[in-house]
């Protein structure tokens, strides 16, 4: 099915957000860059100058002809609308941000990612953390799972890597997200764009409490693969 992603543009507009999670990335990001489902390509604004080239791989029609309007005038970049494709040893970067839990086969995804990055290239992972949170909105958007750090390491076993970093983030959505599952249940999607501006102005105080819980609970999990 072509993903019509009618839950991004809420999820775009979440601002305090988008700089929490550009503050976890841009350290890693430099030279060749892949990111994998950008959408409607929020964060490729922020890192654009970070990276020397930059190829996004949207298969969806709708989100990659958006795409291709939006960055027409930036040389550097090239769209494909079409699933991610590898090439052995080539990329310094690439990301999955909230895309790997869309995928049936996120094991394979995996190791063609890790396939195609140079030596001391960076897998970026970003999904939505914790099973016991899954609901209907989960199942709506596409998402076959959520995650933990222990489906990972499954995930990652008999891959080679260097280094592997994991932590949770989000403490606050992480109680909100459950809060939600329980009380709204088949109407999540009443006053929607509400219940995300309200979100959204809660992440500086999640940010404090991820330092204080050690990010051991949160929304979603980011992971930093070192090959």
């Amino acid at each position: 099915k072509d993903y019509k992603g009618w839950e991004l543009h809420n999820f775009d507009s979440a601002d305090n957000f988008r700089k929490y999670q550009f503050k976890l990335l841009k350290k890693y990001i430099s030279g060749k860059v892949a990111e994998i489902g950008p959408g409607n390509g929020k964060l490729v604004k922020n890192y654009y100058n970070l990276a020397d080239k930059i190829n996004l791989f949207e298969p969806s029609k709708n989100l990659s002809k958006n795409l291709k309007k939006k960055f027409k005038s930036h040389k550097k970049l090239n769209i494909f609308e079409k699933n991610f494709t590898p090439k052995t040893n080539y990329y310094n970067c690439i990301m999955y941000l909230d895309v790997i839990e869309h995928i049936k086969n996120d094991k394979l995804e995996i190791f063609k990612a890790l396939k195609s990055l140079k030596k001391n290239g960076y897998l970026l992972i970003n999904v939505p953390a914790f099973q016991i949170l899954y609901s209907d909105f989960d199942k709506d958007v596409g998402h076959f799972r959520r995650y933990d750090k222990l489906k990972i390491l499954k995930l990652l076993n008999n891959s080679k890597y260097s280094r592997l970093n994991m932590f949770y983030y989000d403490s606050i959505g992480f109680f909100l997200s459950l809060l939600s599952k329980f009380l709204f249940r088949k109407n999540y999607k009443d006053n929607f764009s509400s219940k995300i501006k309200i979100w959204d102005r809660l992440i500086p105080i999640s940010y404090l409490l991820d330092k204080i819980f050690l990010n051991l609970i949160g929304k979603s999990l980011f992971v930093v693969i070192k090959k």
